[in-house]
């Protein structure tokens, strides 16, 4: 979570979908992001994701729901990030750190708190499908921004207090420790230098974030007519 009061040069930079609202249809080096891409090969590009993360990636590609853009699913329950290019080719993946309270709502108005005034059942990653884009945050520090209004934000861990052990946590085998964060979500240096930042810095693109608690279905009601569309193109 990242104070947006000192931020406001940002918002014009940001277009953030919630949940539900738009129902309208990295890696090593930047040239992966090429307009040569296809599609991941089913196999090898999947596994190791979880059901729910690869209905989420297969209905992307095939509805083009991402509009040509740039891509992250961030799976809050496995606590990982996954990078895909304007094609739906699946680049790198990452663990993540996210919100330290269980929940896929912000509360309202949380962006205009300051980080001391945000009580822990409040420090929620909100789940749902933002436009994100890149703009300053306080101490002039740029970030992409998942969704500004509720001052939720991708972004590698920040300089803080090292009590709180992120980079530890981010490489510890498990995931209950990846709960630490105000709401915004820690990547990798590499995942973020070398894939986010040259994929988005342009145009930006989307970030899907995967519910904790919500049925998959309420946070992206597209999904429960993607079976049919696929059958019927089955059947042409």
């Amino acid at each position: 979570m990242i104070n947006v009061l000192p931020a406001l040069a940002g918002l014009a930079l940001l277009a953030a979908v919630p949940a539900g609202a738009a129902q309208s249809a990295p890696a090593e080096a930047p040239s992966h992001a090429d307009d040569s891409d296809k599609p991941e090969a089913p196999a090898e590009a999947k596994a190791g994701r979880s059901d729910e993360a690869t209905r989420v990636a297969d209905w992307i590609a095939s509805s083009g729901d991402n509009r040509s853009l740039p891509y992250v699913i961030v799976d809050k329950k496995a606590a990982r990030a996954y990078l895909f290019s304007a094609k739906g080719k699946a680049l790198s993946d990452a663990p993540v750190l996210i919100g330290v309270a269980l929940g896929d709502e912000a509360t309202p108005g949380i962006g205009t708190k300051s980080l001391s005034e945000i009580g822990p059942a409040e420090r929620t990653t909100p789940a749902g499908r933002f436009l994100a884009k890149f703009g300053l945050a306080a101490g002039n520090h740029k970030v992409l921004w998942v969704d500004y209004a509720t001052s939720v934000a991708l972004h590698t861990i920040p300089v803080g207090n090292p009590k709180e052990k992120r980079r530890e946590r981010m490489l510890s085998k498990t995931i209950e420790d990846n709960r630490i964060t105000f709401g915004c979500i820690n990547v990798p240096k590499v995942f973020y230098n070398k894939g986010v930042q040259p994929l988005f810095q342009k145009k930006g693109g989307y970030v899907y974030v995967l519910p904790d608690i919500k049925p998959l279905e309420e946070v992206f009601p597209r999904l429960r007519v993607q079976p049919f569309l696929e059958a019927a193109a089955a059947s042409s």
